[in-house]
């Protein structure tokens, strides 16, 4: 029974490796028809053209989708002993999330983990 199964194994490496040949066969040519099929004439005036296309640069949005500053990561912030009385403090003030993130200079989801820890969020039912 077991040597069934690995004459079976074996067989299926094979077909495997025959296949993947293929593959690779199958690949180069299309990749040799690419600047054809674009209509150029050689392999270097397709890679230049490709090249020119992907050079230029593309400004991606922020998830806010207005801000010019958007492009940059934000630093991480040093979340100190300090900043947690202060969080603290401020939300029994009754300052909202977004108040107390920008007092504080860090961010709302920072804030709202520092709210956790501290045990002054209530829990969904």
């Amino acid at each position: 029974m077991i040597s069934n199964k690995l004459k079976k194994i074996a067989t299926m490496r094979a077909k495997l490796v025959a296949l993947e040949k293929s593959v690779a066969i199958e690949r180069s040519k299309e990749l040799a028809d690419l600047p054809a099929r674009y209509g150029f004439e050689n392999a270097e005036g397709f890679v230049k053209a490709v090249k020119a296309a992907g050079s230029g640069k593309r400004r991606r949005r922020s998830k806010a989708g207005l801000s010019g500053a958007g492009n940059r990561r934000r630093k991480r912030a040093h979340i100190t002993d300090e900043t947690r009385a202060e969080v603290k403090k401020m939300v029994g003030e009754g300052k909202t999330g977004n108040e107390i993130a920008k007092a504080t200079g860090i961010s709302l989801p920072s804030v709202q983990n520092i709210k956790a820890s501290l045990g002054l969020v209530k829990k969904r039912k």
